[in-house]
């Protein structure tokens, strides 16, 4: 992560984004926005480049780190950590997805009625 990290702070500094408008944080959360999207359409439309778009996604991510001065290593392991305690449900759709202990009790109430 710290190699990509560094790649992306070299992409910002080659292309003077700090000074030019390309750190603005509305600007940025409209390409994350398009990048999405176009995860999205890549998969409804069975495009080859969905695989491709993630990494334009992560960039842009990684790119709010460099701008932003986010460690994310360290948030991203702190999260992990939580998210390791937490346990998987299933809907009647048969997605899983973790929830928390609040949701769980939730859950369990809903399911009894």
């Amino acid at each position: 992560m710290e190699q990509l990290l560094e790649k992306v702070r070299l992409l910002h500094i080659q292309n003077d984004f700090k000074n030019n408008g390309g750190e603005d944080k509305y600007f940025r959360m409209a390409l994350l926005m398009e990048e999405l999207g176009e995860i999205c359409d890549a998969l409804t439309k069975q495009k080859p480049n969905f695989k491709e778009e993630h990494a334009d996604l992560l960039i842009l991510l990684l790119g709010n780190c460099v701008a932003y001065d986010i460690d994310i290593i360290k948030l991203t392991s702190e999260k992990l950590d939580r998210l390791l305690k937490m346990k998987a449900r299933t809907d009647g759709n048969g997605h899983s997805r973790l929830i928390t202990e609040l949701e769980e009790t939730s859950y369990e109430k809903s399911t009894i009625n």
